[in-house]
């Protein structure tokens, strides 16, 4: 759904107008098109079939579907301050699906962050069509807690499941949803890795020989400092668990949010 659609034979393009603080589709070229409704109308049909997603790819640019920063003309004089029509009923329809632009996931970080998103709401809807359950979303939590630590603070979702039972299970799962997608979108600092890594070591603290401890301060320093990606520290960490198993780290998500193959996380620029 891009606005270009005459220059490779398809549709007329379009583009965003102001009209009468109205934002409206209307013809770039063609005189007297309005697609207002009809794109419109699309998007609120799909609404049942996306509430199934966990991830949807926009176009950037594009009238229909741009995310943000869309041209919209006004007295023919554009302004890249609007949204899609079709992207932006998609998004209010679904508050927690991972969105992102096509365009912006040549960068490492918004990658990383768009999959990792993508993987924890699927693993959500897994768990909500398996049946909630105090202990199931308490579970839940406890298994990214090190995955919240490294976007921002974990309590306010920690105090959320404290008073938590099967009368109230499903409202407060619905909230929780909601910070927790929130919470996913800020992008991780190297910083916010490095204490994230350091709390991981401490588990290891009574197994390692002072040869292996210095060994492992290095190699997290130098991801500080942007000489290693993060899949060096995490590969050796790895390594250490192996031989010193702990349930509780075993069983997080962080070392490994989504399936390897994809190598994501080597990929990760310094911030």
């Amino acid at each position: 759904m891009s606005g270009d659609g005459d220059r490779y034979g398809g549709r007329p393009a379009i583009q965003l107008q102001r009209i009468d603080w109205e934002v409206r589709a209307l013809g770039a070229k063609t005189a007297g098109l309005d697609v207002t409704r009809q794109l419109q109308d699309y998007a609120y049909s799909q609404k049942t079939a996306q509430s199934a997603l966990c991830g949807y790819i926009l176009k950037k640019d594009s009238p229909s579907c741009g995310m943000e920063r869309v041209k919209v003309y006004s007295n023919g004089n554009p302004q890249k301050i609007g949204v899609g029509l079709f992207a932006e009923i998609l998004m209010a329809n679904n508050p927690l699906l991972p969105v992102e632009e096509e365009g912006r996931l040549g960068d490492p970080g918004l990658r990383e962050n768009f999959i990792q998103r993508v993987f924890v709401l699927h693993r959500w809807r897994s768990l909500v069509a398996e049946g909630l359950t105090p202990s199931s979303l308490t579970t839940f939590h406890a298994r990214h807690k090190l995955i919240i630590m490294s976007h921002g603070s974990y309590q306010d979702l920690g105090r959320l499941l404290t008073e938590i039972n099967m009368e109230n299970v499903h409202e407060a799962a619905e909230m929780y949803i909601g910070k927790l997608m929130k919470i996913l979108k800020n992008i991780v600092q190297r910083k916010s890795h490095v204490n994230v890594l350091q709390h991981i070591q401490g588990y290891l603290k009574n197994n390692l020989t002072t040869d292996d401890k210095a060994e492992l301060c290095e190699i997290i320093e130098r991801y500080r400092i942007g000489e290693v990606p993060l899949i060096v520290p995490i590969t050796l960490l790895a390594h250490h668990f192996r031989k010193h198993p702990d349930p509780y780290i075993e069983n997080s998500y962080y070392m490994s949010p989504y399936p390897q193959k994809l190598q994501l996380i080597n990929l990760k620029r310094a911030s």
